[in-house]
């Protein structure tokens, strides 16, 4: 298959003109958390959700809602090569309030997965902002701009489960979702206020978009790295905070109001983020990924061999800090690879990375009915050691 190399959508020359201020990277660094936010609302709902929805349909919630975010890189987040790009996202936002709702009234288990798939889709409005921020921002203020932007992402996935945790403990956890309405919806005008206008490149099906991205894989390798290592850390990172409720729940008889806390713990990811880049750039994003694998590692291993708040407090913030030093140092490959195709190897790197989130989703829910903490650790080590195994294999053979 024959490469297609369009990038992203070309900015009208008033818009360009008109720069992009500090006000509008700020506007879509928080239009970027509320959107992604939305997938992680339910982990930390999970046991109120089951005492409501005892089906056991209820369980693949947080899967269905990362499977929807996969299936919606890979099949909505290349629009933004072909619809101008204000109205793509400022409609995604009103689909997501709509699926929110959804989400808010369901009736059983089943509608409620439904839900969660339609959710998860339109939350990757964000992978539309990351991408239109870079686009706007001229080149010496680029890696400010998406630095930002991407700051906002990351803390919209971190407090969301303080926030859900917070709502769903006092209100219940529908209330949280008829609170994620209105946020959706003021994203969706501030967006359509504050963006501007985009010209799509024209005479490019749909198909052949969809298309190009297999040639890109395959012809790729380091993309095929990247893309399996953080598919394979995500889905570590996704096993502990799917289970930590029930971990809290069990062991310290905890609700969701703490393990929503542990979200703020988390927010030490956000500062490494930055550092991780620098370091990429100094001394090569290798080392950092390998690095940062290896302490994902760690992190499941205190989780398994010290049973306290303390070590859940300790292993958290490395898991997080690791997790988001690989996340940066594979995209500083990945983005570097192919820059007029950008958009799609966004969505391959993207999409992948939230399979394994997936993956890693289902089997905690199945190992800890099956083996409780124990097999849910093993899990977590066993992902995060395949990430190892892959960068040192493919260090082997170079």
């Amino acid at each position: 298959m024959t490469d297609i190399s369009f990038g992203d959508p070309i900015v009208s020359p008033q818009s360009t003109a008109q720069g992009i201020g500090r006000g509008l990277v700020v506007a879509m660094a928080a239009a970027a958390g509320i959107a992604v936010a939305n997938i992680y609302y339910n982990q930390p709902m999970m046991g109120l959700i089951q005492s409501e929805l005892p089906d056991p349909l209820s369980t693949l919630v947080p899967t269905a809602t990362q499977i929807g975010y996969a299936a919606g890189l890979f099949l909505l987040v290349p629009l933004g090569d072909l619809i101008e790009r204000k109205r793509l996202i400022a409609a995604q936002f009103v689909a997501l309030a709509l699926a929110l709702a959804a989400n808010a009234v369901a009736p059983n288990a089943s509608t409620l997965v439904v839900a969660s798939v339609l959710t998860g889709m339109m939350a990757t409005v964000a992978q539309q902002i990351v991408p239109f921020a870079a686009h706007l921002a001229p080149v010496p203020r680029r890696g400010a701009t998406v630095g930002m932007v991407m700051a906002g992402l990351l803390s919209g996935i971190l407090l969301s489960r303080t926030l859900a945790g917070a709502v769903a403990a006092h209100f219940g956890w529908r209330a949280m979702f008829w609170l994620g309405v209105p946020l959706a919806l003021g994203a969706a005008a501030a967006m359509a206020l504050r963006l501007p206008r985009s010209r799509p490149e024209g005479g490019v099906s749909y198909p052949a978009l969809i298309g190009s991205m297999w040639a890109l894989w395959r012809e790729l390798p380091a993309l095929r790295l990247s893309t399996m290592t953080q598919s394979m850390i995500f889905a570590a990172f996704s096993v502990f905070w799917t289970i930590l409720v029930f971990r809290l729940q069990e062991h310290f008889g905890l609700g969701p109001d703490v393990a929503g806390l542990f979200g703020i713990v988390g927010m030490v990811g956000i500062l490494v983020a930055p550092a991780a880049g620098r370091m990429a750039d100094r001394r090569g994003p290798r080392p950092v990924i390998v690095t940062g694998a290896v302490l994902v590692v760690v992190a499941w291993a205190i989780f398994g061999l010290w049973a306290s708040i303390a070590g859940l407090v300790v292993g958290v913030i490395l898991l997080d800090f690791a997790s988001q030093a690989v996340l940066i140092s594979n995209q500083h490959i990945v983005y570097a690879l192919r820059p007029q195709a950008r958009a799609r190897l966004n969505t391959i790197f993207m999409g992948l990375m939230f399979v394994g989130g997936a993956i890693g989703s289902a089997t905690a829910m199945v190992g800890w009915r099956q083996g409780g903490w124990t097999a849910v650790t093993a899990l977590g080590l066993i992902y995060s050691g395949i990430a190892v195994a892959l960068q040192l294999a493919a260090r082997r053979t170079k």
